[in-house]
This record gives C-alpha cells, sequence and structure tokens, in this order.
C-alpha cells in the first residue's frame, strides 16, 4: 500500500514539478498563515518551528540556535536541501517525508496551495 501511495505521489510531483513556476506569491503569502503558528517568515525568529526566511535553497536542519529531531537533523545529514522539488515533496504530508518528525502539521492538500507558497517563500528570501 505504501509503496502504491509513494508510486502515486511521484507521479503527481513529476507533472507538478514544472508547474511551480507558475506560483502566486500574493496567494502563497494567504497560504503562510497556516503555518504562522508555528513559522515565522523572518530572518533569526524561530517558534515552535524554525524561521522559514531563506528556506528555499537552504539545508534542512540548518537554522542556527533551533532544536531539530531527530529524524530532521537526519535529512540535513543525508544533505537534503528544501529547494522546489523538495518543499513540494514535504508540504503535502511532512510526516511521510520525514517520519518522527516533530512537525504536527498534517500537509497542505492543494497543489495550488503548495505552488503558492512554494513562490512566496522564494519571493521572500
Amino acid at each position: 500500500m505504501k509503496t502504491t501511495a509513494a508510486a502515486a505521489l511521484a507521479a503527481l510531483l513529476a507533472f507538478a514539478v514544472p508547474a511551480l513556476a507558475d506560483g502566486d506569491p500574493v496567494k502563497g503569502k494567504a497560504v503562510f498563515n497556516k503555518c504562522k503558528a508555528c513559522h515565522e517568515n523572518e530572518k533569526g525568529v524561530n517558534k515552535v518551528g524554525p524561521t522559514l526566511k531563506g528556506v528555499v535553497g537552504r539545508k534542512a536542519a540548518s537554522v542556527p540556535d533551533y532544536k531539530y529531531s531527530e529524524a530532521m537533523l537526519a535529512k540535513g545529514a543525508e544533505g537534503v536541501v528544501w529547494d522546489e522539488a523538495t518543499l513540494a515533496a514535504y508540504l503535502p504530508d511532512p510526516k511521510a517525508y520525514v517520519p518522527k518528525t516533530k512537525m504536527a502539521f498534517a500537509g497542505l492538500k492543494k497543489p495550488e496551495e503548495i505552488v503558492d507558497i512554494i513562490a512566496f517563500l522564494k519571493a521572500n528570501p
């Protein structure tokens, strides 16, 4: 079952990644409101989650002064970088992408929200 779900997600992402350039940062700012309970988009401001300022292009688990889960630290050690494709894979189901992460958010289920929030994060590095 997990293999089928992973294959379906991979197929979905293969079609979604080219569309990433079409995201709307203004709409993404509104989507970011779903993240604000735990994250800020200001440099050096960590909340329950690390700051997302500059996240696009940043190595996973690399924000100073933030206590990451062992699972996220392992992703960083693997060399995972939060680029458009990685964020597109992570945001729909964070716990599937990083099992045992401490991030409690269930994920963004609408592909257009994912594309828009990535556009917002890119536009506000």
